[in-house]
């Protein structure tokens, strides 16, 4: 991709609309499906089927945009389908007619993320003969999009008072109608060489790829417990919702911090494997503690690990994926990472978490953290440098 001067801001309303409209869509979408008559059961049903489609639709949508070497045409596409299937949500009837419509919006919005990482790092990491060539962190425009979904969680708040949750839809329609339009007027894709004849499988022959995956999905499964259970458990220490609600805005403040400031020198200082040591060695820590007291200070302090146990690990990530996938493979290697590494991880932990707080209570923070030092062993030699569209 050549990158213009005027790349960065377009970038930034690329992922500005993306994860404001994650942040209007996302955290209703439950009280909606209520609102419209389904039952509790329903409801998770609906969820479920719509994690379950995700997990086919992003890499059969990176694997479109490599076979075609049109990364940004269906981006643009996924973003138009998402801001259609939005709507379904108000036109759906009875529990076929919202689960067809919670089919429909999550595989339309699964590529999404995905597909806008693997344009952003490629605009990142282009090498011309021109000096003049603009160039950008990637973690600029990561940390405009947790801003954005923060301020689309807030909107969505307001909107919701206002004009009741049916409003949502509408507005998360409009979103990602935006980054639909913001998509095509980013910088026009170069040629990325040969055709991509090889597909998922030689990333997943790849040790190199198969190895960061493993980590990413140690470190980031390991937040199943704290995501599901750590409000309950701060509730019933004596902790008010206000105070739960600014510890979770702080964790996400930190994420914010490390992808804008903080991440992107540390990263070129110590390099990808050891940021990757260090985000599972602080996980080790955040869950330790968590897993042995719920004081206010110690929350405070741990809180603000998260930081380093999603963001800095996210960059690393992003950083071995960028220098080691052959870039007609870019598409398909982060759907099919945010899949395996992200969302299936993410899925298998959240419904491990239940059964493990149920029996060990907050030991069940222990079993967090040790599955954060099984995925120390395996940073070792992910520098970002190797081959990873094929066998190593």
């Amino acid at each position: 991709m050549q990158v213009r001067s005027g790349a960065l801001p377009r970038f930034l309303l690329v992922y500005a609309a993306l994860y404001a409209g994650y942040g209007l869509t996302t955290p209703f979408l439950p009280a909606l499906l209520s609102q419209r008559g389904l039952s509790p059961t329903e409801v998770g049903l609906v969820l479920a089927a719509g994690t379950g489609i995700r997990l086919a639709a992003g890499p059969l949508a990176g694997r479109l945009a490599d076979r075609l070497g049109a990364g940004r045409g269906v981006l643009a596409a996924c973003a138009a389908l998402s801001a259609g299937s939005a709507l379904l949500y108000l036109a759906g009837h009875g529990f076929a007619g919202l689960l067809l419509a919670g089919l429909a919006h999550a595989a339309a919005t699964a590529p999404l993320a995905p597909l806008a990482d693997a344009l952003a790092l490629a605009a990142t990491t282009t090498r011309t003969a021109t000096a003049s060539t603009a160039r950008f962190a990637y973690g600029t425009v990561r940390g405009a999009g947790s801003a954005a979904f923060i301020a689309g969680i807030l909107a969505a708040g307001q909107v919701t008072a206002f004009l009741g949750l049916a409003a949502l839809p509408v507005a998360g329609a409009a979103a990602f109608a935006a980054l639909a339009g913001a998509t095509l007027r980013l910088p026009a894709e170069a040629a990325a060489g040969a055709p991509a004849t090889a597909g998922a499988g030689s990333l997943l022959r790849s040790a190199v790829f198969r190895r960061l995956v493993a980590v990413a999905a140690l470190v980031i499964g390991s937040h199943a417990v704290h995501d599901a259970f750590a409000v309950i458990r701060w509730r019933a220490a004596g902790l008010s919702p206000a105070t739960a609600s600014l510890l979770w805005a702080e964790a996400v403040a930190a994420e914010v911090l490390v992808f804008l400031l903080v991440g992107p020198p540390l990263l070129a200082r110590i390099g990808p494997a050891a940021a990757l040591a260090l985000a599972a060695g602080a996980g080790m820590v955040r869950w330790s503690v968590a897993a042995l007291t719920v004081a206010l200070p110690a929350l405070v302090g741990i809180q603000a690990l998260h930081g380093l146990t999603f963001a800095l690990l996210h960059l690393a990530a992003m950083r071995i994926l960028a220098e080691a996938v052959p870039p007609a493979l870019a598409a398909t290697a982060q759907t099919l990472y945010g899949t395996l590494g992200l969302g299936l991880a993410t899925t298998l932990a959240t419904l491990a978490a239940g059964p493990l707080y149920d029996a060990l209570g907050a030991g069940a923070f222990w079993v967090m953290a040790g599955t954060c030092a099984a995925a120390l062993p395996l940073v070792r030699g992910l520098s970002g440098t190797g081959p990873a569209g094929g066998t190593n």
